[in-house]
């Protein structure tokens, strides 16, 4: 702006902004008359500033530099904000790449389960397929466990309908109730708690000849008490053992048989239809498939098809007349009276079947029981015997105690005891009172933390003991072997 000022002012004469000149009263840059060395001088005053006015130029301008500063100040400030935010950006950048991350692993995860378990879906439908090919196991076997539970379930509803066994009750109660009417009589504002601390009075002022018929009485309940109690134990054990013994034996039978029926159905994995009871007699035919036989043959003679037989035979019997079908139907009748006869037969025989089969189920039970309490006192056998040879050890061992000799000499303790019986001492007199089990672990606490040095010296006392017991051994063992000498000397 300063340099343009200049060049108005030389070009012009007049400094700028000062007055306004007329339109008409601009002189021309160029004449015509003038020579080009002239307007050449003219251009360079034009366009190339005075010294002064360099100076002026190059000088501050305070104003204006003012206004410069604060701007400046909120520039890096603004600058400043926006780099941490782009710092904060890349933080946010980074933890969402991570969770992106996380999250696609979680679905790698996720798509490799539901293939394992596609996988597993198809291995089971594809055994499913197998097993619906082969035919339905059944067992041509008894299970006497089956019976033992239905005989265990029957048992305990009888035992829920009729009264429970109770237990004896003791000659002061059996007394009680002798007793109870009398002093209700005497006392009859009484309650419970005053009558049975009246009759506990009174039992104790009772002689013993007084209370011996009670105490009969419940010596003879207890007895047979204890006897049913011991029968039915007994009973129960032996059954146990027994239902123990036929699972194996059944698992072991079920086992061959569904191996063979495996083999079977791998060899012929056709369908066949159920068995029929040979025995069971067959439904008699109505009266519309009796005509129906009888014109069946001649319409195959004519070159029928079946579903035309069938049409025909159809049409016919519809379009017949009460009196035509009569005789049918008086043959289809005769025929079901029949039918029924010899079902209420079959019916007969099959309830005598089932009732001969629950006695031999009886009879079975009553050998399973039978066999039961033989595995019973065999085993009551093996514990006696087992007690008897424990008994006999432990007698043996007491007199071998017994028999030792005095003067045999005792194996010395080890260094770890001969440590125990001092410590044990100091920690009786520092905690008088404590626990035995606190005393030892105390012990083995302060001798793993003995060091080497103090431990030798342990060892040392230790061996010298063993050193001096050995001594001893081999007299006592020379003293032994003399006077066995002398006795077989005597002797012969």
């Amino acid at each position: 702006m300063a340099s343009s000022a200049t060049a108005e002012v030389l070009v012009t004469g007049e400094p700028v902004g000062r007055t306004k000149k007329p339109r008409n009263s601009r002189k021309a840059l160029k004449d015509k008359n003038s020579s080009p060395e002239e307007s050449q001088s003219m251009v360079t005053k034009v366009t190339q500033p005075s010294e002064e006015e360099n100076l002026s130029l190059n000088q501050p301008k305070p104003k204006a530099a003012q206004k410069k500063q604060p701007v400046k100040q909120s520039f890096d400030k603004d600058l400043q904000e926006m780099q941490d935010m782009l710092q904060q950006l890349r933080l946010d950048k980074e933890k969402t790449e991570e969770l992106l991350k996380e999250k696609d692993e979680m679905l790698k995860q996720k798509d490799e389960e539901l293939k394992t378990r596609d996988k597993e879906q198809e291995k089971l439908q594809i055994e499913l397929k197998k097993l619906q090919k082969l035919k339905e196991f059944k067992p041509n076997m008894n299970f006497p466990m089956i019976q033992i539970l239905k005989d265990k379930e029957q048992e305990k509803k009888e035992k829920k309908k009729c009264s429970e066994k109770k237990r004896p009750s003791p000659p002061y109660i059996l007394w009680c109730k002798d007793q109870w009417n009398e002093i209700k009589k005497e006392n009859p504002e009484a309650e419970f708690k005053e009558i049975s601390n009246i009759l506990g009075a009174k039992w104790k002022s009772v002689t013993a000849e007084e209370k011996k018929p009670y105490e009969e009485r419940y010596q003879a309940e207890k007895e047979a008490y204890l006897q049913i109690t011991s029968k039915e134990k007994r009973e129960t054990e032996a059954m146990k053992l027994l239902e123990e013994e036929q699972k194996q034996k059944t698992a072991m039978e079920l086992l061959d048989q569904y191996l063979q029926f495996k083999e079977e159905a791998e060899k012929d994995n056709k369908k066949k239809k159920k068995e029929r009871d040979p025995l069971k007699p067959k439904q008699p035919m109505s009266a519309f498939f009796l005509f129906s036989n009888e014109r069946r043959g001649s319409l195959f003679a004519e070159n029928k098809n079946v579903l035309e037989v069938a049409k025909i035979t159809g049409e016919e019997w519809k379009n017949m007349t009460e009196e035509q079908r009569g005789p049918y139907e008086e043959m289809a009748k005769k025929k079901k009276e029949k039918y029924m006869q010899e079902m209420e037969i079959y019916k007969q025989k099959k309830e005598e079947e089932a009732a001969n089969l629950k006695k031999e189920e009886e009879e079975q039970m009553k050998l399973q029981k039978h066999e039961a309490l033989l595995l019973l006192k065999k085993k009551e056998k093996t514990e006696t015997i087992i007690k008897k040879t424990k008994e006999e050890r432990q007698k043996k061992r007491k007199e071998g105690k017994k028999n030792v000799d005095p003067n045999k000499p005792k194996k010395p303790a080890s260094s770890y005891i001969l440590f125990s019986k001092e410590a044990r001492k100091v920690i009786m007199e520092e905690k008088p009172g404590v626990n035995n089990s606190t005393v030892n672990a105390l012990i083995s606490v302060k001798w793993k933390e003995l060091s080497e040095g103090e431990r030798k010296m342990w060892n040392d006392k230790a061996a010298e003991a063993m050193e001096a017991y050995k001594k001893e051994v081999e007299e006592y063992n020379k003293t032994v072997a003399e006077t066995t000498k002398g006795e077989e000397e005597e002797k012969a």
